[in-house]
């Protein structure tokens, strides 16, 4: 077996990343997790965070990933992402009233969806908090 995983990141409108890396670091719904070649299977729902990956020049990348799916298997991983953005493509005006549209929002507390209100906040935070590294 190989010291690297394959990965590739997906979004609904473009392949976002395809290439070799030593390390994954994102975050499931269960919390935060640790990918490293020769990883055991692994399906997961991701929650929106700041991913950072190793490529095998030993470079760090980070980038926001929205909600998704992470498959692992065989050094083969698979991130399938409702968006995810390198932080120089982070529009911080947009992310920013995002983030008081959700607060408003959560404020009514009535007659909304109350998951989709939080989700938007958490994904706004996560594209500021990506935007300021």
């Amino acid at each position: 077996m190989s010291n690297s995983i394959n990965i590739t990141i997906i979004t609904p409108e473009r392949e976002f990343y395809k290439g070799k890396i030593i390390e994954l670091k994102t975050e499931s719904i269960e919390g935060k997790l640790g990918i490293l070649p020769k990883h055991l299977p692994l399906i997961v729902l991701l929650n929106p965070t700041i991913s950072e990956f190793t490529n095998i020049d030993n470079e760090k990348k980070k980038l926001f990933s929205s909600s998704g799916v992470l498959k692992v298997i065989n050094s083969e991983a698979l991130m399938l992402c409702d968006a995810c953005e390198w932080p120089e493509n982070i529009d911080l005006r947009r992310a920013e009233e995002s983030k008081k549209r959700a607060e408003e929002r959560l404020k009514q507390k009535e007659g909304i969806d109350v998951h989709r209100a939080q989700l938007s906040l958490m994904r706004a935070l996560t594209r500021i908090r990506v935007k300021n590294i």
